[in-house]
């Protein structure tokens, strides 16, 4: 059967990410991915973790506690628009990956919108590794949704194809929104 957004991103990430790696959970939500993360970075590996959510910050430490990974971690309170303020700018990134929408299971006025994640995306850019990939899950069935979703596509659609090939993923006779998955994956080094 064909995969799900989200099950589908992490086979994108398996592909890619190895141990050592430095990788980014831009939305790190009740701390699934990032503890998904923290297995493929191994030991030697970083994961940085954003959040505006107290709630997300304190499931997540947990989740990362009763596996063994918190070592193998940076969780940060804070949006991932200030990425670009905590990562150096000569520090590769791997991968990335992002749930946009809002936290399952708690206040639902609480959203990623575009204003937060394009800086994240142009700061990303800069930092991505050849065969680097960024990945989008995107829950767009809630109000403000759509208009994230649409700038994202805006984002990715405007990447040179000389540096960067993108991969749009999404059911399209399903009802009720179903999350839609966008990959965008550096082709060459980028200049510094």
């Amino acid at each position: 059967m064909l995969q799900t957004a989200l099950h589908y991103s992490h086979e994108l990430l398996k592909e890619i990410v190895q141990p050592g790696d430095v990788v980014v959970d831009g939305t790190m939500g009740n701390g699934f991915d990032t503890v998904f993360l923290a297995e493929l970075v191994g030991k030697t590996g970083l994961v940085y973790a954003f959040d505006v959510q107290e709630q997300a910050l304190t499931t997540t430490t947990e989740r990362l506690k009763a596996e063994k990974l918190l070592e193998r971690t940076q969780l940060l309170l804070q949006g991932h628009e200030t990425l670009s303020q905590v990562i150096p700018e000569i520090q590769p990134i791997k991968s990335a990956l992002f749930n946009l929408g809002y936290l399952p299971h708690s206040d639902k006025s609480i959203i990623t919108t575009e204003a937060t994640t394009i800086p994240a995306l142009t700061a990303l850019i800069s930092r991505l590794v050849t065969r680097g990939r960024i990945i989008l899950v995107i829950y767009s069935g809630h109000e403000g949704g759509e208009a994230e979703k649409q700038a994202v596509l805006n984002f990715a659609t405007e990447l040179p194809q000389e540096d960067f090939s993108v991969l749009y993923y999404e059911f399209i006779n399903q009802k009720h929104s179903p999350p839609s998955l966008v990959c965008i994956e550096r082709k060459k080094s980028p200049k510094k």
